[in-house]
């Protein structure tokens, strides 16, 4: 089973659309607070559709607790500051986690310091000016390439 987590997300229509992507895929989506809206607001629901009911979501009040309750989990984090791209890691078909920050700051420094083995990028063209990609859409890339790499499990 394959995890997604976001660290603090922000905009929550991003939230709705990944929330989507992890029911269609059959993802766990992880919430790690605080965020920067409510779950229940229209824009998240709206964005989600009728797919909250078929998602597997945990929430967490902070990173510290979301590593306490996930003690054994393999997390890869997405970062343009990373060296290795998505698509180079082989990942593990259990307890694998691709964690994602908020969308102004991504995931803070000290965090992807202490985990440089297991960060990834997504390849783009002159990070001057193209920072980064969406949110929701940056996921939606990764969660497929490890998919992908699984041969598409339960899926048709």
């Amino acid at each position: 089973m394959l995890h997604v987590v976001l660290l603090e997300p922000e905009i929550p229509q991003n939230t709705g659309n990944i929330a989507r992507t992890c029911a269609a895929t059959g993802s766990v989506l992880h919430l790690i607070g605080p965020l920067g809206f409510s779950i229940d607001e229209k824009h998240v629901k709206r964005a989600g559709l009728d797919y909250w009911e078929i998602l597997d979501l945990r929430y967490y009040n902070s990173y510290e607790e979301f590593l306490e309750k996930n003690s054994n989990a393999k997390i890869y984090y997405a970062t343009t500051k990373a060296e290795k791209s998505h698509s180079d890691m082989e990942y593990p078909k259990e307890d694998c986690y691709i964690m994602f920050g908020k969308e102004t700051a991504g995931i803070p420094k000290d965090i992807l310091n202490n985990n440089k083995e297991t960060c990834i990028r997504i390849p783009m063209v002159d990070l001057e000016r193209a920072r980064s990609l969406n949110l929701s859409n940056s996921v939606s890339i990764v969660v497929y390439e490890v998919l992908r790499q699984y041969n598409y499990p339960n899926m048709r």
